[in-house]
C-alpha cells in the first residue's frame, strides 16, 4: 500500500480513505468533513445515526474510546449545514454500563450542550435478521436511522488482533447476540452483521488506540484521523497501520468476500491532507516503554514514531524482537544528514540503512526491519 500525495483528489471517492494528521481532534474532525462536503450525502430531514466506540466506560486517553471532541466537531458541523435530527447510540460490551460509558466518556456533556439524544442500544428492542445462516438480534433504532456513521477506534483486540468499523456495529446488538457472536468465533457474525447493518460515512479515531486490547492501557499516540464511505477499506488500512495484512484479519477477508467493500489495493487510495509536524512523546511506562527502548528518536514527528512502535510490536508479537542486534533504530528530524548504521523515515537517508518515506508506512517499517533480521 503506498501513500497519495498530500493534498491530492479533494473530495472522497469509495475507493479512497482520507487522513489528516494534528494535535486537536475538533481541527482534525472539521477539516475532513470540509473535505468531504459531508452534508451532501445527507438528504434534509434524515435521522442520522451517530455510533462511537464506547466499549468500556473509560476515557479516551486510555487507548478504548472513541474521542468525544470528535463527535462534538461532528455534531457541530451537522447542525451548521442544517442536519439537525441527529441520534448518538451505542452498547458497551456485555458486563459494563452504557449509561456509565457516556458519564464517564464525556458524552452525556456533549449531549446536553448540543441538544443530541444519547441512546442504550442494551434496552432497544431487536430484529431477529439473518445472512449466511447465521440469524442475529440487531437492535431496532439502528435498523430506524436513516444514515448512520460510524467512528471506531484505531486499536488492537485480544481476539481479533484489530478493531475498527466493522466490528464497531457490535454495539448494534443484543448483549444476547454479542454472547452469540463470542461462540461462533467473532469473525463471520461480524462480517455477516455488516450485510444487515449498513455504515454510510466512517469518521476514523486514530489519536491514541490501544496497542493490542480493545479496553485499553497502553495507547499508542499516532496523532491521526481518517474517513471513507466503504467498512472493509477502512479496517483494512486500519490493520495495515497496526502493521497486519488486511486479509490476515479473517473478518475483513470474509467482509470482502461478502461483498461489503474492498481491501486498499491500489497506489493512490490512502489520500493525506496534510503533514504530522508535531513532536512524539514516548511513553513513560507500559507495553509501549518497552518496546521504545528499541528506538531512539530525536526530534521525531508523532506519526512516524507511532508507525515504528507498531512495527516494533508485530516485531515483539512474532518473537523476533528477542533476536534483534541492530541497535536502537533511529527516527527524528535531529538525524538529517547524519551518518549512522540504522534508521527510518527520509531524515535518515544518509545511514547506511535507511527506509525512505515521511512518514514510512508501519508495513514498509516491518518490511525494512525484517530485513535487517534475514
Amino acid at each position: 500500500m503506498t501513500e497519495g500525495k498530500q493534498g491530492e483528489n479533494r473530495g472522497l471517492r469509495r475507493d479512497q480513505v482520507l487522513v489528516v494528521y494534528g494535535q486537536d481532534p475538533k481541527e482534525m474532525t472539521k477539516l475532513l468533513l470540509e473535505t468531504v462536503q459531508l452534508e451532501n450525502h445527507i438528504p434534509q430531514g434524515a435521522l442520522v445515526g451517530i455510533k462511537p466506540n464506547l466499549v468500556v466506560a473509560k476515557p479516551a486517553s486510555t487507548g478504548a474510546t472513541t474521542h468525544p471532541e470528535i463527535v462534538a466537531a461532528l455534531v457541530e458541523y451537522l447542525q451548521a449545514h442544517g442536519r439537525n435530527n441527529l441520534l448518538i447510540l451505542e452498547g458497551a460490551w456485555v458486563g459494563d454500563s452504557t449509561k456509565k460509558a457516556f458519564q464517564v466518556c464525556g458524552y452525556e456533556e456533549l449531549s446536553r450542550r448540543y441538544g443530541v439524544p444519547l441512546f442504550d442500544t442494551k434496552g432497544d428492542k431487536t430484529q431477529l435478521l439473518n445472512y449466511g445462516g447465521i440469524s442475529m438480534e440487531v437492535c431496532q433504532k439502528a435498523l430506524e436511522v436513516d444514515y448512520l456513521i460510524n467512528l471506531p477506534v484505531l486499536k488492537g483486540h485480544c481476539q481479533t488482533l484489530v478493531t475498527g468499523a466493522l466490528k464497531n456495529l457490535k454495539g448494534c446488538i443484543s448483549d444476547r447476540e454479542k454472547r452469540h457472536f463470542h461462540t461462533l468465533g467473532l469473525h463471520r457474525p461480524i462480517a455477516c452483521l455488516n450485510k444487515l447493518l449498513h455504515t454510510d460515512f466512517i469518521l476514523g479515531d486514530g489519536i491514541c488506540g490501544d496497542l493490542d486490547y480493545e479496553e485499553g492501557g497502553n495507547p499508542v499516540p499516532m496523532h491521526r484521523m481518517f474517513c471513507g464511505l466503504d467498512p472493509v477499506l477502512v479496517d483494512s488500512y486500519i490493520a495495515s497501520c497496526m502493521g497486519y495484512e488486511p486479509r490476515s484479519i479473517e473478518y475483513i477477508a470474509l467482509a470482502e468476500q461478502m461483498g461489503v467493500g474492498h481491501c486498499l489495493s491500489q497506489p493512490g487510495q490512502v489520500v493525506e491532507l496534510n503533514q504530522d509536524n508535531s513532536v512524539a512523546k514516548p511513553s513513560p511506562g507500559g507495553k509501549v516503554a518497552r518496546l521504545a527502548k528499541y528506538a531512539a528518536p530525536k526530534e521525531s514527528c508523532s506519526a512516524c514514531y507511532a508507525n515504528l512502535i507498531q512495527a516494533l510490536a508485530r516485531l515483539d508479537q512474532e518473537g523476533l524482537l528477542e533476536k534483534w542486534k541492530g541497535g536502537p533504530v533511529c527516527i527524528g528530524q535531529g538525524y538529517q544528514g547524519q551518518p549512522g548504521k540504522l534508521g527510518v523515515g527520509r531524515c535518515t537517508a544518509a545511514m547506511e540503512a535507511s527506509q525512505p518515506g515521511c512518514p514510512p508506512t508501519t508495513m514498509q517499517m516491518l518490511a525494512f526491519l525484517r530485513k535487517q533480521l534475514s
